[in-house]
């Protein structure tokens, strides 16, 4: 995304100045700030930019009002919080307070969504793979052929699935006599995951799978059914989600707080609820 100049504005008009409560934001600063805000044009990375530094004033004016002073904090990679950073921190820290929520609301959400917690399934599997395009339906076939003399091959001779990857297979797993290790769910295609769950263990898949790499003979090693999870064992997970979850509703509604009672120029937060709480 090219970077917002002052050579890229609609019609040659240049933006309204950005100010709250009075003070103003500086255009250098919201050009400054654009690289922060991806965005399909660079009228509208202008104007997140200034949304953000809108917020940010707003909340550094609150922390003066208050009275607050900055304490800025380092981390374990040595960095520092710039005196602004700490500002905002220990007003959001001191306006901002969250109970823990109690086990049994946890228990609501993990039951409302308990598919969330299952662990998938594992399979080792192994396969051969004979490379061919589908827009090339001569190729196709032949890897279909090739693969089902292959399946033939493996019923009376399974112990040779290895010495048959390592001779035949296009998949760098050839050196490793087609071992694919342990996958689950999303890590191959729809249609190689759909075959494996149709397999029993310590089986060749009776046959060929196509897929859009071309044509496999797949085998089955173990097979771990996958499980739910049970609720001790996320509770702090769903605890620590809840809070998060909570904490960035509050904070919209803080800005929204905020900006209802100050002055505010040149940009409107009507947009600004989500992307700008990070």
């Amino acid at each position: 995304m090219k970077l917002f100049d002052r050579r890229d504005r609609t019609a040659g008009a240049p933006p309204p100045p950005v100010r709250v409560n009075g003070v103003e934001i500086p255009p250098e600063a919201i050009i400054r700030d654009v690289q922060y805000h991806p965005a399909p044009t660079a009228r509208e990375a202008r104007e997140m930019a200034a949304r953000a530094l809108v917020v940010r004033q707003l909340l550094l004016q609150e922390a003066h009002r208050l009275g607050l002073a900055a304490e800025p904090r380092i981390d374990s990679q040595g960095r520092r919080e710039t005196d602004e950073e700490a500002l905002i921190r220990r007003l959001v820290e001191t306006e901002i307070r969250l109970p823990k929520p109690q086990e049994a609301e946890c228990r609501r959400f993990y039951e409302a969504n308990v598919h969330r917690f299952r662990r998938p399934e594992i399979f080792e599997v192994a396969h051969i793979l004979f490379a061919a395009r589908r827009d090339d339906p001569a190729a196709y076939a032949e890897a279909k052929r090739s693969a089902e003399a292959v399946i033939r091959e493996l019923a009376s001779h399974p112990e040779r699935f290895g010495k048959l990857a390592a001779a035949l297979s296009s998949c760098p797993s050839a050196k490793n006599g087609g071992n694919l290790g342990q996958i689950t769910t999303g890590q191959t295609t729809p249609e190689f995951e759909e075959a494996l769950s149709r397999m029993e263990p310590e089986t060749v898949h009776p046959d060929p799978v196509e897929t859009r790499y071309g044509v496999h003979v797949v085998r089955m090693g173990r097979k771990t059914p996958g499980e739910t999870l049970p609720f001790d064992l996320v509770k702090e997970c769903i605890a620590e989600y809840l809070v998060e979850r909570s904490f960035r509703h509050a904070v919209r509604q803080y800005i929204a707080i905020l900006s209802g009672r100050a002055t505010i120029e040149g940009v409107s937060l009507d947009r600004a609820a989500g992307p700008l709480v990070q």
